[in-house]
Formats: structure tokens, sequence, C-alpha cells
């Protein structure tokens, strides 16, 4: 069929058909992948595995923590209870974040769980040194919790994130 002005379009061509070539460019209007999404429209997926790629780090970094309080026990003169406390949660903290490591540098996403528990571990050595009233070490434990429960807070959003991408690619991740 003919147009007024002489050239031939279809009426039914969906929109990127009608556009003239030199739209393309590139930056992602109209740009497609293989399954027909426009990677500039759904672009969490993309930015989630570029933050995914320091994970790793973050997961070494929670183990170098955790194997800093579990020594600190050794440094600072504490009270029984408090010396057990800081071995024992300073030893799993750093199993935990050298075993979501270790998953990571494999290519195995990270433990949801494995990295919720770090973070609870985290939370409570901010709590311990009140309750068990360190003097020595007080500050240490404290900003180690801190940063461990924030670490490990990072990580469990990471790894739920990247849980639910590989159940279902095509869901943007929150």
């Amino acid at each position: 069929m003919n147009d007024s002005n002489g050239d031939d379009r279809r009426s039914d061509a969906s929109p990127e058909d009608r556009r003239p070539a030199e739209a393309e460019s590139g930056a992602g209007t109209g740009d497609r992948d293989g399954r027909g999404r426009d990677p500039g429209g759904g672009s969490a997926p993309i930015a989630s595995e570029e933050r995914r790629r320091h994970t790793p780090l973050i997961s070494a970094a929670v183990a170098v923590i955790g194997a800093w309080v579990a020594v600190s026990a050794l440094v600072y003169e504490f009270g029984a209870a408090a010396l057990w406390n800081n071995a024992l949660v300073g030893s799993v903290v750093l199993v935990a974040g050298a075993y979501n490591c270790y998953r990571l540098l494999n290519r195995v996403p990270l433990s949801v769980g494995v990295a919720s528990l770090v973070a609870v571990l985290g939370i409570w050595l901010i709590v311990a040194p009140a309750l068990f009233g360190m003097t020595n070490g007080f500050w240490s434990t404290l900003v180690s919790g801190l940063l461990v429960a924030g670490l490990a807070g990072y990580d469990a959003y990471e790894a739920r994130a990247a849980r639910s991408v590989a159940i279902d690619p095509d869901a943007e991740t929150p």
C-alpha cells in the first residue's frame, strides 16, 4: 500500500521498525539483548552483578575482623565470660566469613543463612561489651561488632538478591 507522501510503510509495524537506523545510539533506547529485553530499562541485575564482584572482599574483611575479635581475647584482659565470648564469637565469624569468601571465589552464591548468622553475631558483639562489663577492649569489641553487622548485613542482602536473580532471572532486584 502506498502513502500519500510516496514512501511505503506498513501501518502495523512496531515503533522500533519505524525508527531510523541512526536512532540506535547505544544509550539503551531500542537496544535489545538476545532475549528481547532493553538492558537500559532493567539494569538492576547488571548493576547487582557489578556490586557482587566486590563481595568476596567484603566477606574476607568480615573474616579478618572475626579473627581480630578472637585474638583480642588474648590481647586484652577480659573476665572469663568476656574472654570466652570474644574467642567463640570471633572464631565463628572468622569461619563463616571465610566460608562465604570461599564460596564466592568458586563462583557459588553466598549463603543467605550464613551471612544472616554473621550479621546477628555482629549485633551481639555490639551489645556484649555492655552486658559483660568490659573495661579493657570495650571499644575494640563494639567497633568490630558494628563493622561485622554492617558488612555481613550487606552480604546477606546481596545473597538474597543473587538468589532471587538465580530463581527468576527476569525479575528485577529490590
